[in-house]
C-alpha cells in the first residue's frame, strides 16, 4: 500500500465510555458519522482515544470493533505506540491481525529516548509488521521531537514506514522533512489549526481531533485546499478556528467528549487521571459550537 494511500483527512478518534466500560453503541455512532462526513480515515486508540489508560484487552477491542463498523469504507489506521517497545510490537502485530490498514506510531513518551533510542524502537517495530507505518511527532506531550535526521533514516531503512504525523507546531519542519525525504513521504499536520499553513508547504492532510465533532466540515476543507479551491478552504478554517483552539482549553480529549456529548453521541465520562471538563470549559464548548454553526 503505497504512502499515498494515507493522505486527506483521519480524525483521531475519541474512546467513547459508559460506566468505565467501552461504549460499544457509542463508538458505532461515532465512526457511522465518520463514514457520513467522507472522512478518508480513523485512528482509533490513539492518543486523544486515551490509550494510556485501556488495557490491551480493550485497546485491541476497540481496534476490533473500529475496523467492523468502518466496513472497509475508510481506512482504519490503528495508534498502537506505547513508550514499551515490546509493548509497541506486541500491539502492532496484534492490530495487523485484526485487520487494520496502518499503524500510527506516538515516541515514546516519559522516558526521553535518545535519538538512537527512537531509530531502534521504530525499528523493531517495523520489522516486527507489515503494516504501513506512521510515525507521530509531539514534543509537547512526549518531551523530545523525533529528529528531522531520525525520521530520514527511518525512512530510508523500512519501506514501511510511510509517513509523519507532526504536531510540533512549525511548519518549517514540513519543508525540511520533504527535503530530507522526498515528495513520496507522507505528512500529516497534527494541529487542526495548522492544517492549511502545513498542506501550503507540502503535507497531504490532517489527523484531527476537531473531526470528531466536525467531520464533513473539516473533510470539505482538506478536500478544498488540494484541490486549489484556497478561498474555500479558508472560509471553513476561519470558521472552525474557535473550534480549533477550545478543544484545548482543557487537556484533550475532555473538551472533545464534552462536545460530543451536547450532540447527543457519546458521554463526557474520561478515565483518570482525566477529568470532566468544568461548567465554565462546557459553557464555552457550547458557545463555540453554536458560533461554528455545529449546534
Amino acid at each position: 500500500m503505497s504512502a499515498s494511500t494515507f493522505t486527506g483527512t483521519y480524525t483521531a478518534l475519541v474512546t467513547p465510555f459508559a460506566n468505565d466500560r467501552i461504549d460499544v453503541t457509542a463508538f458505532k455512532r461515532l465512526i457511522q458519522l465518520q463514514v457520513r462526513g467522507r472522512v478518508d480515515g480513523i485512528v482509533p486508540v490513539g492518543t486523544t482515544g486515551e490509550s494510556p489508560t485501556l488495557g490491551y484487552d480493550e485497546h485491541l477491542e476497540v481496534i476490533r470493533l473500529a475496523v467492523k463498523f468502518a466496513g472497509g469504507r475508510i481506512k482504519v489506521m490503528a495508534g498502537t505506540g506505547a513508550n514499551s517497545t515490546k509493548e509497541a510490537v506486541y500491539l502492532t502485530q496484534e492490530a495487523e491481525k485484526l485487520g487494520a490498514d496502518a499503524s500510527l506510531q506516538v515516541a515514546p513518551y516519559y522516558n526521553k529516548p535518545t535519538q538512537e533510542g527512537l531509530f531502534q524502537h521504530f525499528s523493531a517495530i517495523a520489522r516486527a509488521t507489515k503494516l504501513p507505518i506512521m510515525l507521530y511527532s509531539i514534543p509537547g506531550r512526549c518531551g523530545i521531537e523525533i529528529a528531522v535526521s531520525t525520521v530520514e533514516r527511518l525512512a530510508k531503512k523500512h519501506r514501511n514506514i510511510i509517513g509523519i504525523k507532526e504536531a510540533g507546531g512549525n511548519a518549517d519542519r514540513v519543508s525540511q522533512l520533504r527535503q530530507a525525504c522526498g515528495p513520496g513521504f507522507t505528512i500529516m499536520s497534527g494541529d487542526d489549526g495548522l492544517t492549511l499553513p502545513f498542506m501550503a508547504a507540502g503535507a497531504s492532510g490532517v489527523v484531527s481531533v476537531a473531526s470528531n465533532i466536525a467531520p464533513k466540515e473539516i473533510a470539505q476543507m482538506v478536500r478544498a485546499f488540494a484541490a486549489g479551491k484556497n478561498t474555500a478552504a479558508l472560509a471553513l478554517h476561519d470558521r472552525l478556528y474557535p473550534l480549533f483552539k477550545n478543544l484545548f482549553i482543557e487537556t484533550n480529549p475532555s473538551p472533545c467528549k464534552a462536545g460530543l456529548a451536547m450532540l447527543g453521541l457519546c458521554s463526557e465520562e474520561v478515565r483518570l487521571p482525566l477529568v470532566p471538563v468544568t461548567h465554565e470549559t462546557r459553557q464555552v464548548m457550547r458557545r463555540t459550537l453554536k458560533g461554528c454553526g455545529l449546534l
